[in-house]
């Protein structure tokens, strides 16, 4: 596979209730973090798509947490970002509604009623 599969942090590999500051990451989500592990041993390019590194003055100080947290839970530190480019070719996010190329119309739902 050329490019990368995003994966949002909070709320898809890892549990979220709410905002519990920058050094809180929930527990793993069993079923996200067993896709994620099938991924990176098919060799795919897997990185942690997060919010949480988009705030400069906290920016390192996440990224060590987030790195951290997937020694742990993954085995290996994941590229971490927040830039979508154009080798992404997958994104895994709770609150993405996913758009039918080319139309403006949604793939499915918007869970908060905006479609």
């Amino acid at each position: 596979m050329n490019g990368w599969i995003g994966v949002d942090l909070d709320g898809t590999l890892a549990h979220y209730d709410e905002w519990n500051g920058i050094t809180h990451i929930g527990d793993p989500i069993p079923a996200m973090l067993a896709r994620v592990k099938r991924w990176l041993a098919k060799g795919y390019d897997v990185r942690i798509f997060t919010a949480r590194v988009s705030h400069s003055s906290q920016e390192q100080e996440a990224r060590s947490i987030i790195e951290a947290w997937c020694n742990v839970h993954i085995g290996q530190v994941l590229p971490i970002t927040n830039i979508k480019d154009t080798r992404m070719v997958e994104l895994w996010d709770d609150r993405a509604v996913q758009g039918t190329p080319n139309t403006g119309n949604p793939v499915g739902h918007s869970f908060n009623g905006f479609c």
